[in-house]
């Protein structure tokens, strides 16, 4: 099997090579796989992004280690609250719902669901996003209205779609419950349970919410046999041809910023105005942040609406370089009217270069390690 594959990746590299395409004039799979798994990040080929991207362009990598602000510094204590309030669903009004409902450590962190269920079984809008490695997130949610992870755990709570409650009201049925102030003192160095120290506590915990070392993180540090050539030539198309590093860079696998990938669905069913319903600027409408992709293979559905069962749908999506909407006659002076992002054409994947997108995206994935749930303090 393995020697029909570069068998095929040679004869791909002759005849790509005399048609002049870029990706494979200079490396065939075998020099692909020497340098991605050198260890050297500079022996790596130069990624095709666009001059847009070039400005503080961070390459693919590793994470970094977690950071946590100088203001809600991390101990030990503080997220091990952190731990028992995202599994408290007396933050809700119903006493149902806790933080745990819609960010399970068995499917990714997420809910595996479309949109989430919430108070009463009303369903949301979006797409519950993951909470691996959140805490490398510039803002939260797909729109970005939450400035810092202790800035977004008041919106659940709040939202009467989702915990259907207040913070404040939250605050105070949990200083109600005795056996928590023997943990906030622990965590804080006094008994006092304010709407403060619970955002602290459950951003703490979050933040060390982080993925495992990956498949994708063994290869680049040398261990060049653990990849198949399929997966290195998806590294590679992921770097050049496909044009995924434009927007998922970095270590994190996102840009952290927000893109139209076409997908605003102006004017019918399933219409979100992304990012516009936040600024308010017409610029704005239909951009969402874009996700991560470490860990991307078990956060099923995607995209922000959870439409796409598939990562095979995503990529043919992008391949064909995403909806672009047109506008009717009645629609010529719309100032809201969503413009796809220039940064999305179409790529011209063979279904081999799409199968081999899919495995290389395949390897951000760790190992799952399912959490406990704590005992919840009475």
């Amino acid at each position: 099997m393995k020697n029909n594959y570069k068998l095929f990746h040679c004869c791909l590299f002759i005849i790509l090579a005399f048609s002049g395409f870029k990706v494979y004039q200079e490396y065939d799979i075998d020099e692909l796989r020497k340098r991605y798994s050198s260890g050297d990040p500079s022996m790596w080929p130069a990624p095709d992004i666009d001059e847009e991207v070039k400005n503080n362009f961070e390459d693919i990598g590793h994470l970094p280690p977690p950071n946590f602000p100088k203001d809600n510094s991390y101990n030990k204590e503080k997220k091990e609250l952190g731990k028992t309030l995202f599994f408290d669903p007396r933050l809700s009004s119903s006493g149902q719902i806790a933080c745990a409902s819609c960010h399970d450590s068995e499917i990714g962190w997420g809910d595996g669901r479309r949109v989430s269920y919430g108070h009463n079984r009303q369903q949301g809008r979006r797409n519950s996003m993951t909470l691996l490695n959140v805490g490398y997130v510039d803002s939260l949610f797909w729109d970005g209205r939450a400035e810092s992870l202790e800035d977004q755990v008041g919106f659940p709570i709040n939202d009467t779609l989702e915990m259907n409650f207040h913070v404040n009201l939250a605050t105070e049925r949990i200083s109600a419950i005795k056996g928590y102030k023997a943990l906030f003192e622990s965590a804080f160095g006094n008994e006092q349970i304010s709407e403060k120290n619970i955002r602290k506590a459950i951003a703490t915990y979050e933040r060390t919410i982080v993925s495992e070392s990956t498949k994708f993180d063994r290869f680049i540090d040398g261990e060049a046999d653990i990849y198949s050539d399929r997966e290195v030539l998806g590294l590679h198309l992921f770097r050049t041809k496909a044009r995924c590093i434009n927007c998922h860079n970095t270590g994190y696998f996102s840009d952290n910023k927000f893109h139209n990938t076409g997908l605003t669905y102006y004017g019918r069913k399933y219409e979100d105005l992304g990012l516009f319903e936040v600024t308010g600027k017409p610029e704005d409408v239909g951009k969402f942040r874009t996700a991560t992709l470490r860990e991307v293979s078990r956060t099923e559905p995607y995209m922000h609406n959870g439409l796409f069962p598939h990562l095979e749908g995503v990529v043919n999506m992008y391949n064909a370089g995403m909806p672009r909407p047109k506008r009717k006659p009645h629609e010529v002076n719309d100032t809201l009217f969503p413009t796809t992002s220039p940064i999305l054409e179409k790529l011209n994947l063979t279904n081999e270069e799409k199968a081999a997108l899919v495995a290389f995206i395949k390897t951000l994935e760790s190992r799952n390690r399912r959490v406990n749930p704590p005992n919840l303090p009475n």
